[in-house]
């Protein structure tokens, strides 16, 4: 005769938090096991890529992690992939060179009509 498996689980719906598993115990009973969401790494909201060197776990879990699990050692480390602080200090450098020259061509304009 087949054995019954009954929920350990109040949650009786086939959803993605409530995955189970069929084990066999070491005393040959039938039981669920229940899964885990699979942990992912992190994205970048700039370019979607997935951050380097960060260590895919569950968003609840990564709160007890140390640190150097959590971040890499650099501006907006695991925040922004490498791409996109790239590209924040490119833009803030080629502004910071749009200033300058909007400043020279000022006192260049008022030279010229002096």
């Amino acid at each position: 005769m087949v054995q019954r498996i009954t929920y350990r689980r109040r949650l009786s719906y086939n959803t993605r938090s409530n995955r189970r598993k069929i084990t066999r115990t070491p005393g040959g009973r039938l039981v669920f096991q229940y899964l885990k969401k699979r942990p992912s790494v992190p994205k970048c909201p700039m370019t979607g890529i997935k951050l380097k060197g960060i260590k895919p776990t569950r968003p609840s879990e990564r709160s007890r992690l140390s640190l150097r699990h959590k971040k890499v050692f650099r501006a907006y480390g695991g925040v922004l992939s490498h791409k996109a602080v790239r590209e924040k200090i490119i833009r803030a450098f080629l502004i910071e060179e749009q200033k300058i020259v909007m400043k020279v061509l000022k006192a260049q304009g008022k030279a010229g009509k002096e």
